[in-house]
């Protein structure tokens, strides 16, 4: 359990307790003074377990953001390239050409690869240019290159 949800929940139970004893004092007719530091106590301890709590929230977005950091990281450039693939809107094929112009293969090879004619890859090819927005191969590489670095 993590020390801030230990805060918050001891916070919280001090403060139930003070507040039982208050009201037990209350009810016994109690001095004023006595009271008003009791209560003054109930409310430290309400105080207390609230920064706990919101301490609590703040280590669990933390710990997401790092979570979701740490896996991007993992996934590593294969997964950024994927993403803007995608982000381009590219068909499955399309992905594919692009991967394998990447890879550095002519559009014979990727023809070969795929299993489809020369001229199909290179129409793949024009379509992924477009859709990224650069004139041709090297300007595709150069693209990831300057974003993964």
């Amino acid at each position: 359990m993590r020390a801030s949800t230990v805060g918050t929940v001891l916070f919280a139970v001090v403060a139930a307790l003070v507040g039982v004893d208050l009201l037990a004092d209350a009810g016994r007719g109690t001095g004023g003074l006595h009271v008003a530091v009791e209560a003054l106590a109930a409310l430290l301890a309400l105080a207390g377990a609230g920064w706990f709590a919101r301490r609590y929230r703040l280590e669990r977005a933390e710990a997401s953001r790092w979570r979701a950091r740490a896996e991007e990281l993992l996934a590593g450039p294969g997964g950024r390239i994927e993403r803007q693939l995608v982000a381009w809107a590219l068909t499955p094929a399309e992905a594919e050409v692009a991967l394998l112009m990447l890879k550095g293969l002519s559009f014979g090879e990727i023809a070969a690869v795929r299993d489809t004619g020369e001229r199909t890859a290179r129409e793949q090819a024009r379509a992924v240019y477009r859709k990224a927005g650069v004139a041709g191969r090297a300007e595709l590489a150069a693209w990831f290159l300057e974003e993964l670095l």
